[in-house]
């Protein structure tokens, strides 16, 4: 039990003080994440538990997607943010399409965009160290600018 609340006090501390770049990256991963998760749950004999767990896994995930589309700032010229509103809007689409007809093939379509838009997000970091440092966050708002 100690443990355990320990390691939630670990992960609340690290999201807090994560820069605006680390924390998109923790999207990317907790999306994935649910997905593996989703994934893992078609496996469950249990119908009701097996529908259950691949909803709510899928659900979180979209929460997940609805917040980097959110964080989007659209103020920034270039096609970059348009793209990458049309790119969340397709997964969304896959990750809905997945929990609606309970199928694996939607899940692994979103999670192709998303590991792909993940590894790009960190290479942009390590080529950009000054974004992975924990700067100015007084505003605690989250803006995707690449």
């Amino acid at each position: 039990m100690q443990y355990d609340k320990i390691a939630r006090s670990y992960k609340a501390q690290s999201v807090q003080t994560a820069s605006p770049g680390k924390l998109v990256l923790m999207l990317f991963d907790g999306c994935l994440r649910f997905t593996t998760a989703a994934r893992r749950a078609f496996e469950e004999e249990e119908f009701t538990k097996k529908n259950e767990d691949i909803n709510n896994n899928l659900i979180r995930a979209q929460n997940i997607v609805t917040e980097l589309q959110a964080s989007l700032d659209m103020s920034v010229p270039g096609d970059l943010p348009g793209t990458l509103y049309r790119l969340y809007d397709y997964v969304m689409h896959n990750l809905q399409q997945a929990n609606l007809n309970k199928e694996l093939k939607p899940i692994d379509e979103a999670d192709k965009v998303i590991n792909e838009l993940r590894e790009a997000w960190a290479e942009m970091l390590t080529q950009n160290p000054e974004d992975t440092a924990s700067g100015d966050q007084q505003s605690g708002s989250l803006s995707l600018r690449a």
